[in-house]
């Protein structure tokens, strides 16, 4: 049986999903929603003259989804996620899943009272080569020592979607949910103490915004975990793509190929992984990943999951405890910076 789709935000994330959705048999796109983004009218011809909106109110009483699409800016992200849940509709929702805990919180037990399913879009967890990179650190023994950044040299209109997306949120939030949600997957321990720093480097942003913030989470376990991003024209290509995890037993790393750090492939691509055992007398492993899924196909996974979650009633109370517990940290990174000291969580 179809699931009946409305997209709501058609940037570079709505799109990828909304083609995601119209080319896979188990959803039905009904709708376009996007207040001023003119993409809806050339999306909506691609995809056959789908209707487009520019209420998601009005679009959810004429289309009559049964699930709603949100990749709108995460300001939004609560309000319109809360109102589709009130309507009784199935939800995937872009990270991070609100711009507060309280209202992260306040989604997942809507959900849960509301017996509907809630999938937020943490695209990693479905990209096999991360999968892998996960298990490979997980088998290198307690505590961690994880290292992961991702700085974006952006022009133009990125640059102008970095600018509006730090109207609300920071880069180490934004980003860092994703990899704060992998650090916490490879320790697979409690993390209760983070400090963060950041900078505004540019004068295109607020006084009290930051296009570049570095954050380090501590764990239970003594695992530590450093995360980096930074967002615009000012930003370094050199050691802008770091993947990297210390244990005892050894490190794994992902070795990624110099190119420009702007592309949204740079989020999630891989190119191999080099394995470093400790014992002198097993030899170091090179992995090859590079015949992995793009982008466009990472989110038709996402999708799939999606839609699988709905028809087999998949249990998502831990994978919505896991979104709330990334948020809560870089909020925590956040709050840090703003206060100039260490936050325990």
């Amino acid at each position: 049986m179809k699931v009946k789709i409305l997209v709501i935000g058609v940037g570079n994330m709505g799109s990828s999903h909304a083609r995601a959705y119209h080319a896979w048999s188990g959803f039905e796109l009904v709708g376009l929603v996007a207040r001023h983004d003119t993409r809806k009218d050339t999306l909506s011809k691609e995809m056959g003259g789908v209707s487009v909106y520019a209420d998601y109110k009005q679009a959810i009483e004429e289309t009559s989804p049964d699930a709603i699409s949100i990749n709108t800016y995460p300001e939004t992200h609560e309000e319109i996620a809360l109102y589709g849940l009130n309507a009784g509709l199935h939800v995937f929702l872009e990270k991070p899943m609100a711009t507060s805990v309280e209202g992260a919180l306040r989604i997942k037990h809507t959900a849960e009272k509301k017996n509907l399913k809630v999938v937020v879009g943490y695209i990693l967890r479905h990209h096999p080569s991360w999968i892998k990179f996960t298990k490979l650190a997980q088998g290198l023994g307690s505590p961690l020592v994880l290292r992961m950044n991702l700085n974006q040299q952006s022009y133009g209109e990125l640059w102008q979607t970095h600018k509006n997306l730090m109207k609300s949120m920071s880069p180490i939030v934004d980003c860092g949910v994703h990899y704060v949600d992998i650090m916490c997957q490879m320790t697979q321990s409690k993390p209760v103490q983070v400090y963060a720093t950041g900078s505004r480097l540019t004068p295109e942003i607020s006084e009290d915004m930051y296009n570049y913030g570095m954050l380090q989470v501590t764990f239970e376990d003594g695992s530590i975990g450093w995360y980096e991003a930074g967002w615009g024209p000012m930003m370094s290509t050199t050691a802008y793509f770091v993947k990297d995890v210390i244990g005892p037993g050894g490190s794994v790393s992902i070795v990624e190929p110099q190119h420009e750090g702007g592309d949204i492939e740079n989020h999630v691509k891989t190119s191999r992984m080099l394995l470093h055992h400790t014992d002198p007398a097993k030899e170091d492993q090179w992995i090859d990943v590079s015949e992995e899924p793009d982008h466009q196909e990472l989110c038709e996974l996402e999708q799939k999951y999606f839609y699988k979650a709905i028809h087999e009633d998949i249990d998502l109370a831990k994978h919505l405890d896991d979104a709330v517990n990334s948020l809560k940290i870089v909020l925590a990174a956040d709050q840090s910076i703003r206060a100039n000291r260490i936050v325990t969580l």
